[in-house]
């Protein structure tokens, strides 16, 4: 996949961010040409050379009908995870680090209602809190929002799904 100056790109480890400059730079006495990305809401550069970039999991933000999807997953019920914290630390990490947009998401809605539910140990809590950075900031370029919109616009968004869901076990629950 090529790219240039002025892609918005996403980052799977960093998150959304443009394409600020190409450049040649010289490493190990190689001359290779490396992609600069301006991570916005971190304030980060990164450097990636351009023909590893697809190994790096770079790729462009999500369009119009990939943000319906994600939605629709951060509104899903929570998927079959492992009970125990530690593998399901490590299943987590391992979906984040696949770059996948929806991947991502399923992550952050299994991390919301947990923490409604149960609560969350401190690494999931930490985990929990990058995932949402990560997936508001693809949703801030995908849906043109500042940065401090699309957290809120995200919140708002797993706030809703989740009270609903809250709502529906309550008159179950007084149904039996």
């Amino acid at each position: 996949m090529e790219f240039e100056v002025g892609d918005e790109v996403v980052y799977p480890h960093h998150g959304a961010g443009r394409v600020i400059k190409k450049e040649m730079k010289e490493v190990f006495g190689e001359s290779r040409e490396y992609l600069m990305i301006k991570i916005l809401h971190n304030d980060m550069t990164v450097r990636v050379p351009c023909q590893n970039a697809g190994m790096a999991g770079l790729r462009r933000v999500i369009g119009e009908e990939a943000v319906a999807r994600v939605l629709s997953v951060l509104r899903d019920d929570v998927s079959q995870m492992p009970k125990n914290w530690n593998r399901r630390f490590k299943h987590n990490r391992d979906k984040i680090k696949t770059g996948d947009v929806f991947e991502l998401a399923e992550v952050v809605r299994n991390l919301a209602i947990r923490e409604a539910d149960k609560g969350l140990s401190t690494g999931e809590k930490q985990m929990y809190t990058r995932a949402k950075k990560i997936l508001a900031s693809e949703l801030m370029y995908a849906i043109e929002m500042e940065e401090d919109d699309a957290e809120a616009h995200l919140e708002n968004l797993i706030e809703e799904a989740h009270s609903g869901r809250a709502a529906a076990a309550e008159s179950a629950a007084a149904a039996v």
